[in-house]
């Protein structure tokens, strides 16, 4: 049958039917999902109407991730899927999907705030001082 993404198939906005006049086109052509998965890196292309190519991502290890208040953008692994609102079973099998919340590597991100803030993210800079009055 295949998938389609066309508006024939639907009713009237009355709730009548409409009569089929044609048979599917091209250019209503639907594919199925990707479901990227988390792993070594494999990518599948896919030709398209007019000979251009799309990649479709079946498994992925890195990614490109942005922190948007430091105008900031670095390439970082992905370590796990965290949480998905649409659903659960996302997170079980580790799917990577647009709005998944996803847990990343951090050191580059953490080497980019060293270089240009001079301070290390999430170490208390009060509990070092406090361990060098006590070691006097």
């Amino acid at each position: 049958m295949g998938i389609s993404r066309d508006s024939v198939h639907k009713r009237r906005k009355t709730g009548g039917k409409r009569p089929i006049v044609r048979k599917k086109r091209k250019f209503e052509l639907g594919r199925p999902a990707a479901n990227t998965k988390m792993g070594a890196k494999r990518i599948r292309t896919v030709r398209t109407m007019g000979g251009n190519l799309k990649f479709r991502a079946l498994r992925l290890d890195t990614g490109n991730f942005s922190w948007s208040s430091e105008g900031t953008t670095r390439k970082a692994r992905i370590l796990d899927v965290v949480y998905n609102a649409s659903n659960n079973e996302l997170v079980r099998t580790k799917t990577l999907v647009k709005n998944a919340i996803i847990q990343i590597d951090s050191t580059p991100i953490r080497q980019w705030n060293e270089s240009h803030k001079g301070e290390t993210a999430g170490r208390n800079n009060n509990a070092e001082t406090h361990e060098n009055e006590e070691d006097s």
